[in-house]
């Protein structure tokens, strides 16, 4: 296979590196627990790879063709990006009422920084589910990942070989940089989990991103 290695890699690069749901949930979920990250990012990649498997087979160029198919999964995207985003925000303004309780309880009292994330207080098992379920999702419902494997890959297919052979060994290379760079990102994400474990911070925190992806999830919707 003859392609332009250093092209296609620039490409991929770009594409991680400019932010966009994946990375939202895999920052979000790495400031509450290294391990929920780490999930979350295999699953974001393992999202990518049925969207590679789809490419290669021609299933995804059937979803592209058809506005129905191409809406209905976009709209479903969508959908979850808003139920996360709400679930943060509502999950901010609970832990805020509970916080001005606690305090009126104590006479007024400021609270402390809680060194534990919201994360930490379940089981390690329901930590990875969740985390890997919340990055699958987010990137499986995201037709603009399927879009890139019919888009950019070809431009880096030789024409003299099998054109699906070659889409899985690129996909393959761009899903092993993926772990590569959500690893070291979930790594410097949680270097800031005791700033974040700071209740004022970790409110503004959670509504800021739950927010973010209520704003994501009509733009794509709007967009459909």
């Amino acid at each position: 296979m003859s392609v332009d290695l250093v092209g296609f890699l620039g490409v991929v690069l770009v594409a991680y590196v400019v932010p966009g749901p994946d990375f939202l949930v895999v920052v979000r979920s790495a400031t509450e627990h290294p391990a929920k990250g780490r999930a979350a990012a295999l699953g974001a990649q393992t999202g990518l790879c049925v969207h590679m498997l789809a490419a290669a087979v021609g299933l995804s160029l059937i979803a592209a063709r058809s506005p129905a198919v191409y809406d209905t999964i976009k709209l479903l995207g969508a959908a979850y990006l808003v139920h996360l985003g709400v679930r943060a925000v509502l999950a901010a303004r609970r832990a805020a009422r509970e916080r001005a309780a606690g305090r009126e309880a104590r006479g007024g009292l400021e609270d402390g920084a809680d060194p534990r994330t919201p994360a930490e207080d379940g089981p390690a098992h329901g930590r990875w589910r969740s985390g890997f379920t919340q990055g699958f999702l987010t990137n499986v419902l995201n037709p603009k990942a399927a879009l890139f494997f019919l888009s950019i890959l070809p431009q880096f297919v030789n024409g003299g070989g099998s054109t699906s052979r070659q889409i899985f060994l690129l996909g393959t290379l761009d899903i092993v940089i993926g772990v590569a760079y959500w690893f070291t990102l979930v790594t410097l994400a949680a270097r800031l989990r005791a700033f974040l474990a700071r209740p004022k911070v970790r409110h503004r925190w959670e509504l800021t991103t739950g927010w973010l992806f209520i704003a994501i999830g009509i733009g794509v919707a709007a967009a459909a």
